[in-house]
């Protein structure tokens, strides 16, 4: 694997690092609380006697609304500042989380979880946050910042996956989702943390001409860039290969719970598993930050997709035991959200960090539009078939085409100019 060839760069200093933490904090828990909804389904269906692909078709349009918001928050937050959105986020969240507890029918899930939770989680996620922490760092430092707030998220599906089981074995899923909005508010306070110092550090966008942003990127509106960015055939390459990444994480956090019980496990197997996969991205989502400074990241991308196949393959073919689930999670968890790092450290090489919660953002809700897919695909494929085996392959095979997609990203500097008019 080719390395990658950067100049030496300025070291993090305490204000960078306090500021990852404060980033990886807000995305704990909105990544936390998102990616532990399949864990709800059984007793929301339960309570309101709503079907199960109706259920299903409700996380679905969550996933897409997810993905929609990362592009316009990303946008808003680039002309606005990202406090005003992150207090929004937290409020949509904790509203949607509350609301649901009264839902009755598909149509309020839909309103509730469909568009309010994930509205909010969508402002307090990735490319808002990535956005802000990345125009803070030093540019030879991006991706390893993108890897540990990355791994914030990953940690709370770790702590939400436990915590939710928990609260819903002993007061039951209104109050689970009652503490899930208490949560969600305790991001304002982490928001105003992360945003009271707006101007960027010495050695960060004024210095990233030199180290994989282009010179002319700050000259550049955002209609420009967004024009810049849709004629670029790498930047095609990494929405293809994100949507399979979304198809893949959507159809498992939704669907595990209900793959657990087809095999007659208890459903803590689903809450255990569920919570390795966000342990190991922990340190899937680190290595990832780290490895992207050293090597080729589009590498990266196909090693971690082309492993997902190979995952899925020995994971149909073994027995399906508490050990088997709790070893397919360890060796898929390692690239759950380690996409993230490199995905988004490619797109700041191409075209600088000025626009980066926009452009991806929008990568972003590729990756949600796959999501929509693979929660919506995945309640349609047990209630006609009654299992979930033709969802495995498909996963399998979207996995193996976005490893290959990757290969012709062109990983280099873009040096934009503007067509004559």
């Amino acid at each position: 694997m080719n390395t990658a060839s950067t100049p030496t760069q300025p070291a993090l200093d305490r204000r960078a690092i306090v500021l990852m933490c404060v980033a990886a904090a807000i995305l704990m828990i909105t990544m936390g609380s998102r990616q532990t909804l399949g864990l709800f389904i059984a007793p929301i269906i339960d309570s309101t006697h709503v079907g199960y692909a109706a259920m299903s078709f409700a996380l679905a349009v969550g996933q897409l609304v997810w993905g929609a918001m990362q592009p316009t928050f990303g946008a808003l937050a680039d002309r606005f500042g990202a406090f005003r959105v992150l207090l929004a986020g937290a409020l949509l969240l904790a509203a949607g989380s509350a609301l649901t507890t009264f839902a009755t029918n598909e149509f309020a899930l839909i309103g509730t979880l469909g568009f309010l939770s994930a509205a909010g989680a969508g402002a307090g996620s990735l490319a808002v946050l990535i956005g802000v922490v990345s125009q803070r760092v030093p540019a030879g430092k991006r991706s390893l910042a993108s890897g540990f707030v990355n791994a914030g998220g990953s940690l709370g599906q770790f702590v939400f996956g436990q915590l939710n089981q928990l609260l819903i074995t002993t007061i039951g899923w209104v109050g689970a989702l009652w503490t899930m909005a208490g949560t969600a508010l305790a991001t304002i306070p982490l928001a105003r943390l992360l945003t009271r110092n707006p101007a960027p550090q010495p050695g960060t966008v004024a210095q990233a001409a030199g180290h994989g942003a282009p010179p002319a990127a700050s000259a550049l509106t955002l209609r420009e860039q967004l024009a810049i960015a849709s004629r670029d055939k790498s930047y095609w390459c990494l929405h293809a290969g994100f949507f399979t990444c979304g198809f893949h994480i959507a159809f498992l956090v939704t669907h595990l719970p209900g793959e657990v019980k087809l095999c007659s496990l208890s459903p803590t197997v689903a809450a255990t598993s569920i919570s390795i996969i966000g342990l190991a991205n922990v340190a899937g989502s680190l290595w990832a930050g780290w490895a992207g400074g050293v090597y080729r990241m589009k590498f990266l991308l196909f090693a971690m997709y082309f492993s997902r196949a190979a995952a899925i393959a020995l994971f149909l073919a073994a027995p399906k035991t508490p050990f088997t689930f709790y070893l397919f999670a360890i060796v898929l968890g390692f690239t759950w959200l380690a996409t993230v790092p490199p995905t988004a450290g490619i797109i700041g090489k191409l075209f600088g960090v000025r626009y980066l919660a926009t452009l991806f953002g929008l990568a972003t809700f590729t990756h949600q539009i796959g999501a929509f897919f693979g929660a919506w695909l995945g309640g349609i494929a047990l209630v006609r078939f009654g299992d979930y085996n033709w969802m495995w392959y498909a996963d399998m095979g979207l996995a193996l085409l976005a490893a290959f997609v990757n290969l012709p990203i062109r990983e280099s500097k873009l040096r934009p100019a503007l067509a004559p008019a």
